[in-house]
């Protein structure tokens, strides 16, 4: 086989583009949450109404857009917006618990309003005041905001080309971006473009905007459901008021990468909470002896009994990363300079790197615990696996490792990126 010829054989298929589902504006006002409680409370009854149809979305690749209304409109989307501004202004540690609660119902669904959090932030951090006052109240409301920020072709993914040329009183804006996760699903579109300094920043348009194209092509084989599909952006006039600089926000010490970190985080204990629940109901009731054994029940076998307890014991060291991750974030938020950022981000960096990998080791070892059965596509227990190594993909891990290595060691202050 020539070599065009095994570039031709190893060629993935092209994604097959599908319209963008219609949205409807928003009718109702979201529920207003007033407290952390209320918000884990919540959490845990969506989460329970939406794994009952994960593994049959997942299954027909079938957009949750009936979902997602219901979890916007629940309020869990406006519980970062700060008190002043009338929302509940939970803790990190609250955050990152919300969001593993529903990845662990549907790793897609947890994953879904990652990037609008992260705006939501954005906007705290960077945005002007009377940008604030109309921007969160639109999130309280219930209007979600999809992401527009990810290219390929460039050497890096923060190398943005989309771009804001100045024209008149306003810009306009050109480009494309690659990956919109939650877009297909939003009421407004933010996208990321740079400036003629090369800064970037927060473009803020309306769905129905002339110019805005969205088209759902994702095709990868985990996260099936998260609508990361290609945007595109034509002559978009641009008022100077839809603009948020983000850049700003990196150039001295916030909290913003370790507020995203933690939520990717979230996503990922979720995944390995759910891929455990399935290890230990499916071993109780299904799996059987090895033939070797005179033992009455698969559960029966110490072997089996030793593996589920490391399981066991690597997810609730995940859950314990990830909450002291949070209250460090915590501190940061409420105290940002060099030292409280940097361990923010080193904690959340700490709880990165367990997440990724136990969420990969649970969602594999299922597998070898439960037997050939498991494999039957009725359960769906391989979109766990699929799942977690599709989003741990987001962000290298290896680096994760280094840059806590160098900060316990030599005092090295980790980079202030939120590594989208």
């Amino acid at each position: 086989m020539s070599q065009i010829e095994r570039q031709n054989h190893f060629a993935a298929a092209p994604p097959v583009a599908r319209p963008a589902p219609f949205i409807a504006p928003r009718r109702l006002k979201a529920h207003r949450i007033t407290s952390d409680a209320e918000a884990i409370a919540i959490a845990r009854e969506l989460a329970t109404e939406f794994a009952k149809g994960a593994a049959d979305r997942d299954r027909a690749r079938r957009l949750p857009i009936a979902e997602i209304e219901r979890f916007s409109q629940s309020g869990l989307w406006g519980i970062t917006v700060p008190k002043e501004y009338g929302g509940a202004g939970v803790s990190a540690v609250t955050l990152a618990e919300v969001i593993a609660i529903i990845a662990a119902a549907d790793g897609s669904l947890g994953q879904i309003p990652q990037n609008h959090l992260y705006i939501v932030e954005g906007v705290r951090l960077g945005a002007s005041e009377e940008q604030k006052q109309v921007l969160f109240q639109r999130v309280l409301d219930g209007d979600r905001f999809g992401n527009a920020f990810t290219e390929i072709g460039t050497r890096r993914n923060v190398d943005f080309t989309t771009r804001i040329e100045r024209s008149g009183d306003g810009y306009v804006l050109n480009g494309q971006k690659f990956y919109s996760t939650g877009a297909l699903f939003a009421h407004v579109i933010v996208a990321i473009a740079n400036d003629a300094e090369k800064r970037s920043n927060f473009v803020f348009l309306e769905r129905a905007t002339a110019g805005l194209n969205l088209i759902d092509d994702w095709n990868g084989f985990g996260q099936r459901t998260t609508g990361s599909g290609t945007s595109t952006f034509d002559d978009i006039p641009v008022s100077e008021f839809q603009v948020v600089p983000h850049q700003i926000v990196f150039d001295r010490p916030t909290p913003m990468g370790p507020v995203a970190q933690i939520i990717h985080a979230a996503i990922d204990l979720g995944i390995a909470r759910a891929a455990l629940a399935d290890t230990i109901a499916f071993t109780k009731t299904h799996a059987r002896p090895y033939l070797e054994t005179d033992y009455q029940h698969g559960s029966d076998d110490p072997h089996v009994i030793a593996a589920v307890g490391d399981l066991a014991l690597r997810v609730h060291s995940a859950d314990a990363l990830t909450e002291r991750a949070g209250r460090y974030t915590d501190i940061a938020i409420a105290d940002p300079n060099e030292a409280t950022v940097a361990a923010a981000s080193i904690a959340v960096a700490e709880a990165r790197a367990i997440t990724t990998e136990v969420s990969l080791h649970v969602s594999s070892k299922l597998f070898e615990l439960t037997g050939a059965r498991s494999t039957s596509d009725q359960y769906g227990f391989d979109r766990h696996w699929r799942n977690a190594r599709t989003h741990t993909l987001h962000d290298p891990v290896r680096y994760k490792y280094v840059n806590v290595g160098n900060y316990y060691l030599s005092d090295t202050l980790p980079p202030r990126h939120g590594a989208l």
